[in-house]
């Protein structure tokens, strides 16, 4: 029986695994503290990220379901065999709200970020490197919004969208969180596109006659966003907790439309005084362990990608003996 050649690879399709390659290296090449904080920063990521595409399947209940065959759940049920994080005040079972809490945490910041890149970045980029009157604008608007803190703005921001059409919803809490962080990528890549504009290889391509726009996607952009990755990691963590503020003084996702993490927190506040844990224990530690997720992945990316602070594993160099004068007159 004769197989048919397996079709080569293209020219394309290789440049693209070398392309990738060279991306993972640092990854791979990593050892020390850095290794351990990005691969178990990666586990407890990637543990979310599984438990939100999954809610549906592995979820006992719905985020608003307080009944089952027509019986309704008991009030602030200890946790038990029927509920494994108890209910809370409104007979909704705790795990259920944590897990479908977290579909709602990992959306609002997966937009949220997306939107931040989007705009950040190329503001960045066409105001460094053009500079002039337009960068100028930028860097006063961007610098008025940075003064502000980040909660503030957050909050200012979803109550004058709550009260228009768009409500209360996730994309109300992603625009706000958009805001607040568009300026600091905005400064980053500015302050690194006008260090890099004036390197030879730019200079060699504006003086072949290629245009900004070339010059810019070409030579300036791979060289500045090697510098996101981290930012954008460290940003995904701080926008959990911007997120769960906003749930906890009720500017965040209606309980209608979503369960949320800091918005249960601020519901057991009253539970607690009354020596009920579990219904503010169990969203707090997952506000925690994201968090923490997060976090380890971005400060492990920031020590592996960045060259100051990488440390490479290097192999055993074995030299061989030099002859000495005795065995060179023999």
């Amino acid at each position: 029986m004769a197989f048919a050649p397996a079709a080569p690879r293209t020219p394309h399709g290789r440049a693209r695994l070398i392309a990738l390659g060279r991306a993972t290296k640092p990854i791979r090449e990593a050892s020390g503290v850095a290794r351990a904080m990005f691969w178990s920063g990666v586990v407890i990521t990637v543990f979310f990220i599984l438990l939100a595409l999954l809610a549906p399947l592995i979820s006992p209940y719905n985020f608003t379901q307080y009944k089952s065959d027509g019986h309704r759940f008991e009030q602030l049920a200890h946790p038990s065999s029927a509920h494994l994080f108890g209910t809370t005040v409104q007979s909704v079972d705790v795990l259920s709200r944590v897990i479908y809490g977290t579909q709602t945490e990992l959306e609002v910041v997966a937009i949220a970020l997306a939107m931040s890149l989007v705009v950040g970045v190329p503001l960045g980029l066409i105001s460094g490197y053009f500079g002039g009157i337009l960068d100028r604008f930028l860097v006063l608007i961007m610098d008025a919004i940075f003064a502000f803190p980040y909660l503030l703005i957050a909050i200012v921001i979803a109550f004058v969208l709550s009260t228009s059409s768009i409500g209360g919803g996730i994309l109300t809490a992603a625009i706000a969180i958009t805001a607040a962080y568009v300026p600091l990528y905005f400064r980053v890549v500015r302050n690194h596109v006008i260090s890099v504009r004036e390197e030879p290889y730019v200079d060699a391509a504006r003086a072949l006659g290629a245009r900004p726009r070339t010059v810019i996607r070409k030579y300036v952009f791979f060289n500045v966003v090697q510098n996101v990755p981290p930012i954008a990691t460290l940003n995904a963590a701080d926008a959990i907790l911007l997120l769960a503020a906003l749930g906890f003084l009720g500017y965040g996702i209606q309980p209608s439309q979503g369960a949320e993490w800091g918005y249960d927190v601020s519901r057991a506040v009253t539970d607690a005084s009354s020596g009920i844990w579990w219904t503010g224990l169990f969203p707090g530690l997952a506000i925690v362990l994201l968090v923490t997720g997060l976090t380890l992945v971005g400060e492990g990316l920031n020590e592996t990608i960045n060259p100051v602070l990488r440390r490479r594993r290097f192999g055993r160099f074995e030299f061989e003996p030099v002859p000495g004068p005795t065995e060179e007159a023999e």
